[in-house]
């Protein structure tokens, strides 16, 4: 029964965006299963899936694999064509690209949901990055550098 139920959870995600408990609870109703509150939290524990994306919806670990890599490259492809210089001061870091070319980048930088990232602005050529602390705004510039890097080496 929990084998099949989870099964059908994963489809229901595969078809169609979820975005909480309570309308994968119907979705599941509507499917033969009447689960709990409870019951659906251990499922979505156990199978792994969390919430994100643009849609803020349910993903399977797969689903979120697939999409984080795709938007790793748009971010690798980004930073090579429009070649930024950063600066880092404190949590803060500022990338410089050419003229108009700061929208393009801040966008392939949201979408990638950077952990190290809490948010972005952007001008017409530069963009203002803020991480949560010093600490990770150092490894994010490393982040960056070495995915320019291996765009360019590959």
């Amino acid at each position: 029964m929990k084998a099949r139920r989870q099964s059908v959870i994963l489809q229901t995600l595969e078809r169609e965006a979820v975005r909480s408990q309570e309308q994968l609870r119907r979705r599941l109703r509507a499917a033969g299963f009447d689960v709990t509150q409870a019951t659906l939290s251990r499922d979505i524990r156990e199978l792994g899936l969390v919430k994100g994306g643009p849609e803020g919806a349910y993903r399977s670990p797969a689903q979120t694999t697939v999409a984080s890599v795709a938007q790793s490259t748009a971010l690798q492809r980004a930073l090579v064509e429009y070649q930024p210089r950063m600066a880092r001061v404190q949590q803060l870091i500022v990338l410089n690209t050419g003229l108009g070319q700061a929208q393009a980048l801040c966008v392939a930088l949201d979408q990638a949901h950077l952990a190290e990232v809490v948010g972005t602005v952007a001008g017409e050529d530069t963009i203002l990055v803020i991480a949560p602390d010093a600490r990770r705004a150092k490894a994010l510039v490393r982040r960056l550098e070495s995915l320019a890097a291996q765009r360019k080496a590959s």
